[in-house]
């Protein structure tokens, strides 16, 4: 299957689930300019995805506690005012981690969950140490 119609098919199966079991899925997640200089990690997904739920709380601990030393950004791509924004990743699946290094450049892409030691060993691997 192409990447656009997997894509498709996850977004449709995303927002079926949220018809069906009446989630609202209306939050777009506010635009998050790259603060200057710093390195940042987007995850893609969705908020009816299980995998992505289990994230949520690790994406925000990370936000609060590396606020200054990186960006974290949190694209639902279940709504449709997401989508431009989510398909200049090119994902193929969901969750979906993209770390961008300080210039803005890609570094690397995990796909499915990642736990919080896991996203900042990564990080120590491309040289950004916090500690």
């Amino acid at each position: 299957m192409s990447r656009h119609v997997m894509r498709g098919l996850l977004v449709l199966v995303a927002v079926g689930l949220a018809v069906t079991f009446g989630i609202q899925c209306n939050r777009t997640d506010e635009v998050q300019k790259p603060s200057e200089g710093l390195p940042k990690l987007v995850d893609l997904g969705a908020k009816t995805c299980i995998p992505c739920k289990k994230m949520a709380p690790i994406l925000d601990e990370l936000k609060t506690e590396y606020a200054g030393k990186f960006d974290v950004e949190f694209i639902d791509v279940s709504v449709d005012e997401n989508l431009p924004r989510a398909e200049k990743y090119k994902i193929d699946l969901i969750p979906t981690q993209v770390f961008l290094g300080a210039d803005g450049k890609e570094l690397w892409r995990h796909e499915g969950f990642m736990d919080k030691d896991a996203i900042l060993g990564k990080w120590e691997e491309f040289g950004y140490k916090w500690e």
